[in-house]
């Protein structure tokens, strides 16, 4: 009876989290179960948190692909996690990033790594496949087909798209191309960087030893 209610719970935790997509498996606990010749036990392994806080439901690495939840927790756990919103044709952003690659390589040295999720408002698929590998940047689907991790939802999400996308978002966006968005470790905003008005000393206001900012 109790191997059988544990596995009923096993069954349920997992039919419930599988709802709302991997993020849920991947955020809340992962279970391994181990049996010996006396009991079966359930042991509980920290992971990264939810990404659907953030508005995602999958990931691409830099050459497109989808990741595996695994792949992803391995990519972002104890790292400090932003969205980088530009594009690759806006002379603005290609300015900007030598110095945000910089910043994020002092960072790693100074054992405070940094991921960014690129969020493309580029001119086409194969754009942004070039510039998430430029970028060496994780990033999501470039086109929305009703997915919460496409970039127009996230742009949407976080109100802020490229100038020429006006006509497709409007006009009632809080920033243009370059931003950020640093994440807490709950998925949610902790601060935005105005790297179209600020540039590089935007990044002076990242709290990185702020601990609800590491995954």
């Amino acid at each position: 009876p109790i191997r059988q209610l544990l596995c009923f719970s096993i069954v349920a935790s997992l039919t419930a989290a599988t709802a709302f997509n991997f993020p849920s498996v991947v955020a809340k606990h992962r279970f391994i179960i181990s049996e010996s010749s006396s009991s079966m036990k359930m042991q509980e392994s920290s992971t990264t948190p939810t990404l659907l806080e953030a508005g995602l439901s999958s990931l691409l690495d830099q050459d497109g692909i989808e990741m595996s939840p695994d792949a992803i927790e391995k990519k972002l756990l104890n790292k400090r996690v932003a969205f980088y919103f530009a594009a690759g044709w806006c002379p603005m952003c290609t300015r900007f990033e030598p110095s945000l690659l910089k910043f994020q390589q002092a960072c790693s040295e100074s054992k405070k790594p940094i991921e960014f999720i690129y969020i493309p408002s580029d001119r086409s698929a194969a754009d942004h496949v070039q510039r998430s590998r430029q970028l060496g940047m994780i990033t999501v689907s470039f086109e929305g087909k009703g997915d919460s991790s496409s970039a127009s939802s996230i742009k949407k999400r976080y109100n802020i798209w490229s100038g020429s996308e006006t006509s497709v978002f409007g006009t009632g966006r809080r920033s243009g191309v370059p931003a950020l968005i640093v994440l807490d470790n709950n998925g949610k905003e902790l601060t935005f960087l105005a790297a179209e008005s600020e540039g590089i000393s935007c990044l002076d206001k990242w709290p990185l030893d702020d601990s609800s900012g590491i995954w």
